[in-house]
Order: C-alpha cells, then structure tokens, then sequence
C-alpha cells in the first residue's frame, strides 16, 4: 500500500515539475505572433490558390501584415474584401495589374482536322498519352475539359467548338489551367497583354494549314507589321517581347491571312454556337481578300 502512495506520489510530483519547467518554456521561448494575421487570414477566400504567388491564405496574411505584400494582390477577392483589409491594416488597397489566362491555339472542330475518335477515359492527359491525341495538329488543344475541371473558380467551360473559353472576369490568374494542360497551351498575361498568337505548331507553310486553318504558317509578316523588337520569331512562332508591351498595336495582325494572331480586349473565344462555328467561313473570305 505503502509503495503504491509512494509511486503516486512520485507521479504527481514529476507531473508538477514538469508543469512548471514547461510554463517556464513557454513563457521564455514564446514567439509573439501578429493577432492582425489571424483577421487578415479570416477575410481572404481561403482558396489556397496561389495567385498571388504565395503558397496559401495564411502565408499572404502575414506578408501583408509585414507590408511586404498588397491587399489588391489577393485577386480572387472581391473589390470590398480587398478595401476592407486595406482599411484594417491602414494601408493603400494597391495590388498589380489584372492577369488573365489566355489559349495559344484557336483550332476548334471548326477549323481543325480530327484523325479520329478518342474512346477512352475522357482527360486530355489520358488522350494525350496515346499518341499525342487524335488531332491532326499535334501541338493543338484536344478538348477534353481538363481546365474546366480544374478550375476552382469556375471561370473557364468548354465552348461549342471544343475549346475552353476563359472568362475575363472571374479568372483569376491562379495558374491551375497552365499546370494541368498537357501541351502547356495556356499562359497567364497581364489584361493589357492583347497582341496574342493562337497558335502554338512549329510546323509551317500549306503543311501546317492543311491540318488547321487558323494555324500560324510562320510567314513572319506580323514581325514585320510590329514595332520594332517587339515579335520575333521563336520555332516557327511569334514571340511577344514583354518588356515592348506598350508598343503592341493591331496593326500586327492586319496581313496575318490565318488569323493566328488576333487582338483581344475580354473573352478570347464566343460562347456563341453559331458565331463561333461560322468563323472557319468568315476567315475564308478575309483569306481571300488579305493584303499581300
């Protein structure tokens, strides 16, 4: 019985002490955290997406508390969000320019030659592992919606000609689409960004056109329309300068006979079923009437 209490004893008194030496711990060893990350993380979306360039929510949290980061850099919040933690921590709302994810192809089944039909497990990677697809442009957009399914924000559907169509607004920017693409077709930009080349093929000339006809032939004359430096020739494709933005103009697409290069203000593609499968015809007819 004796031995019993005694054990217990022991026990209790191990128990105190090592109450005490770890309140000791805590108190000495304490790294004071902002209370303000806390309330800065519980406004944020929670997304944990990455847009901003931070691993996640709480990682901007404490960046914009130590001021080394905007609250406007968060963009999947919405505009009130984003004033609302710049009133909080006293700071401008700041935040960059808008970014947008843009297609570097226009070859829809409007316009691109299908080799056959994909029966098997419906993902452009899957399709994409066997032989590359079924599209006869081996660099082209395969239409499967993995972007679509991807995308948290529900900013990207599959248009009637199967490629997917971006919605200006709600995209984000998070780069999800870019990683899940398996022939690496999308490409985040800024808005102001709007010289864009729908078009990714390293082939050229009639070979290119006979498998899409929207396809860059790489004649260069788009180069030669440009501001100077500001495109150059990159794999038998047009190469925007980024640091020349502010030189872009439309006047580079005006003799592109395919329409590979394009100027866009918004959405790159029409949700529209008749006006975007009507757009092989009307590229015919601008072909037909390009300046040489």
């Amino acid at each position: 019985m004796n031995e019993a209490l005694q054990a217990i004893g022991f026990m209790a008194a191990l128990t105190g002490i090592l109450a005490v030496v770890l309140a000791i711990a805590n108190k000495r060893l304490k790294v004071f955290e902002d209370p303000r990350i806390d309330a800065v993380a519980d406004m944020l979306p929670g997304n944990n997406c990455g847009a901003c360039g931070e691993p996640g929510c709480r990682a901007f949290a404490e960046k914009a508390v130590a001021g080394l980061i905007s609250p406007g850099d968060c963009t999947p919040s919405t505009p009130d969000v984003r004033q609302a933690i710049a009133m909080y921590l006293g700071v401008d709302v700041g935040g960059g320019e808008k970014r947008v994810a843009r297609l570097h192809c226009a070859g829809g089944t409007n316009v691109a030659v299908q080799l056959g039909q994909y029966q098997g497990h419906q993902s452009c990677r899957s399709a994409a592992a066997v032989g590359g697809g079924t599209k006869g442009c081996r660099y082209g957009c395969l239409g499967l919606a993995d972007c679509q399914a991807v995308c948290i924000f529900k900013a990207i559907h599959m248009g009637p000609t199967g490629l997917p169509i971006v919605n200006f607004e709600a995209c984000t920017a998070c780069g999800d689409c870019v990683d899940i693409c398996p022939k690496n077709l999308f490409e985040i930009v800024p808005a102001s960004h709007k010289l864009i080349v729908q078009c990714k093929s390293e082939l050229e000339g009639d070979e290119i056109l006979a498998l899409c006809k929207v396809a860059c032939t790489a004649c260069g004359k788009c180069v030669a329309d440009a501001a100077q430096g500001l495109l150059t020739m990159k794999d038998n494709i047009p190469v925007l300068n980024p640091e020349l933005l502010h030189l872009q103009s439309p006047e580079a697409t005006t003799r592109c006979a395919s329409g590979a290069i394009v100027w866009l203000e918004g959405d790159q593609f029409s949700a529209d079923a008749e006006t975007e499968i009507a757009s092989s015809q009307r590229l015919k007819l601008e072909r037909d009437h390009v300046v040489s």
